[in-house]
């Protein structure tokens, strides 16, 4: 389902300053403007995998959040917060005047988007939340339990290894090799846009925000938890996960149980990334949840 073709337009905007790179896929009246995970990465694996949508009548927006990709990359860590990437996103979506938005975020680009649909719910037609979560310290038990099915043996290595600081050791980035290829993308071999991002991270904003690695978080997002908010996200939700994704379907329903306005999708093939994992069963739920909400 998803394609490697090129943007219509790229498009730089200045955001405080900085350089933020923006590509446009279409001409619809309404936009899907898509805020990849991370933090840390460039968009290109979230861009490939949705600029499909284009297809059928919608303009398709996203973008390198600053510090990834093609964007500028400062090396000043007060930049990395989920407050600075709000008006950032803000920003894109009025130099771009894109109205009101169908916002869909993946992962990092879902606590991203809810706290953009918390500060400025006017400007969202429906949010779209893929493979991600609103309350952290839930996840991260979640995490412990996708550690704790590697045995015993292997959970008292990581926990060494982490707390004497030799994360880079083979044995636990062996472990970790295997959380990935578990709860991340249960593809044997992993899609070009996907590693292309991977290969470009950087690891100024992610160790910033999240940790070293998708199963220890110690960042400054370690204690968010937008649960008791959701409340005020009123449009119509979508939330997606994969059965064994790392960002679990326990974490999807106390999303949805939360929000006045959703609906729940579970791939049962999939991990962290059912639009690779099982694209044509995601492209149906997505354009079916889209075109049900055109204006």
């Amino acid at each position: 389902m998803w394609d490697e073709r090129k943007p219509d337009e790229t498009i730089e905007v200045t955001v405080d300053g900085y350089r933020v790179v923006a590509y446009s896929f279409g001409t619809g009246a309404e936009t899907l403007l898509c805020l990849n995970g991370g933090p840390g990465l460039p968009c290109d694996y979230l861009r490939e995998s949705h600029s499909w949508v284009a297809d059928h009548g919608f303009r398709v927006v996203a973008f390198d959040q600053l510090g990834t990709g093609a964007s500028d990359r400062p090396d000043d860590a007060s930049l990395w917060t989920i407050a600075r990437y709000v008006e950032e996103v803000e920003t894109v979506r009025r130099a771009l005047d894109l109205g009101r938005i169908h916002l869909l975020g993946q992962s990092w680009g879902g606590w991203l988007s809810i706290e953009y649909g918390i500060t400025y719910p006017q400007n969202l037609r429906t949010i779209i939340l893929a493979n991600t979560c609103a309350d952290m310290p839930h996840l991260i038990t979640e995490l412990n339990r996708h550690r704790e099915a590697l045995g015993p043996e292997t959970v008292a290595m990581m926990l060494q290894h982490e707390a004497e600081g030799t994360l880079d050791h083979p044995e636990y980035q062996a472990a970790i090799t295997l959380l990935n290829y578990r709860h991340v993308c249960r593809l044997a071999q992993w899609p070009a846009p996907l590693r292309r991002s991977l290969e470009d991270w950087n690891m100024g904003p992610y160790m910033t925000m999240q940790g070293p690695n998708e199963f220890l978080y110690i960042g400054n997002l370690k204690d968010w938890n937008r649960i008791p908010d959701l409340h005020r996200i009123t449009c119509p939700a979508l939330i997606t996960v994969g059965k064994f994704d790392e960002l679990t379907p326990n974490c999807a329903m106390r999303m949805q149980l939360a929000l006045p306005n959703a609906e729940l999708t579970v791939f049962p093939n999939s991990s962290h990334t059912p639009f690779f994992e099982e694209p044509e069963a995601y492209a149906q739920v997505l354009l079916k949840f889209l075109n049900a909400h055109r204006s």
